[in-house]
């Protein structure tokens, strides 16, 4: 029997999920069309994704021009029954002041080898202390879970005040 979904239940499901996992592969599209992905480390807050990036890197610059992008968070798995994974599709942004900062705090909780960067090459504490801190605000997010049938999927839609709706 299938489940029934609540906004309420779908969003825990995705949540759980964003916290299991830490790897983030942004999509991004140049002026020219041409479509470029990148996986990237990030933090939550709530349902949005924070990550760092060098600002020269081709998916920053994209994103600066062209902010409408798609991410997707799965795990390899060798068995197509056992996938689960989240589509995202969002606006993206890079931060600056209290919210860089927030970001910065949320990687850096997230990931303890952060604070050991300071004891390390010059050159990599350098590169983090002038990084650019970016975030996704999604739109819409899609569990895929072929554990509850092959193709099943469930689709919340997340307003801009941050309700969310099922599909």
């Amino acid at each position: 029997m299938a489940e029934t979904w609540t906004a309420a239940s779908l969003r825990a499901e995705i949540e759980a999920f964003l916290e299991a996992h830490h790897t983030v592969s942004l999509a991004t599209v140049a002026d020219d069309g041409s479509a470029h992905a990148a996986s990237l480390l990030y933090a939550l807050d709530g349902l949005a994704l924070v990550w760092t990036s060098d600002p020269g890197t081709r998916h920053s610059k994209q994103l600066e021009s062209r902010p409408q992008v798609t991410a997707t968070i799965a795990p390899d798995y060798a068995d197509f029954r056992a996938i689960r994974g989240l589509q995202i599709a969002g606006r993206a942004s890079r931060l600056s002041g209290a919210e860089a900062r927030h970001a910065r705090a949320l990687l850096a909780g997230r990931y303890s080898f952060l604070s050991l960067l300071s004891a390390g090459p010059a050159a990599l504490l350098a590169a983090w202390r002038n990084a650019a801190f970016y975030r996704i605000e999604p739109s819409r997010i899609t569990l895929i879970d072929n554990t509850r049938g092959f193709g099943h999927k469930a689709t919340l839609l997340v307003q801009p005040d941050g309700e969310t709706i099922l599909a």
